[in-house]
């Protein structure tokens, strides 16, 4: 596998960076659009709960693949989108449905007289929201957010039923041109245990801490 490594460490250290690259952005975009989407769930406003309700029973119920394929061949006869952007959308989307259910649950687990102080202070709901509870909400929810980060990394493997030339899309050309089916699939494993190890123990000594402290980071 060394050698195997030495002949090929361009393509996997390319995929490695476009893995990386792909889970960043889908971090960022989940994050947002997750939190958005708690916002709906709790905002008072029946419409509103009922949008975002719908939005995270049904992308949270289809396979990550069919919302993959779905960029990379129906969105892709509207507009051009590449593989990797494909594959970053859908996990983005799909992502941001358990995080919308992370976030909402930090939100009701914050008492609710900290919610109306606030608003009995001359805050609207969104600035109540924005600067009161949101804040405490992401304390709480920091090991079950951090869980999801991890799963958005090992997801990002996705991208190779795109060709979105992450490590698991070159680790299947390496195979196919040295018809080595099983060294570069061990060594695209390894990237991955580099991505995901360090952020597992981190957000363990973040947990253990929380405890210690009784929520506070």
């Amino acid at each position: 596998m060394i050698s195997l490594f030495q002949s090929h460490a361009s393509e996997f250290l390319t995929g490695f960076g476009w893995t990386i690259a792909s889970s960043v952005l889908a971090l960022i975009g989940s994050l947002i659009l997750g939190t958005a989407f708690a916002l709906l769930e709790v905002i008072p406003n029946k419409l509103a709960n009922i949008i975002g309700r719908i939005y995270i029973e049904v992308v949270r119920n289809i396979p990550l693949l069919v919302i993959t394929m779905f960029f990379y061949v129906v969105i892709a006869n509207i507009i051009k989108i590449s593989g990797f952007a494909a594959g970053t959308f859908g996990l983005t989307l799909y992502t941001s449905a358990f995080i919308a259910e992370t976030v909402r649950a930090g939100i009701n687990a914050v008492p609710k007289g900290q919610l109306e102080g606030a608003m009995s202070n001359g805050l609207s709901w969104w600035q109540a929201m924005r600067y009161i509870v949101l804040p405490q909400a992401f304390k709480l929810v920091i090991p079950p957010l951090g869980n999801q980060f991890i799963n958005l990394i090992k997801n990002s493997s996705v991208l190779a039923f795109v060709a979105g030339l992450d490590l698991m899309y070159q680790a299947n050309q390496i195979s196919q041109t040295t018809f080595d089916t099983f060294g570069p699939f061990i060594i695209v494993g390894i990237f991955y245990l580099i991505l995901t190890m360090p952020m597992s123990y981190y957000m363990r000594y973040l947990e253990n801490r929380l405890e210690k402290n009784g929520g506070r980071a």
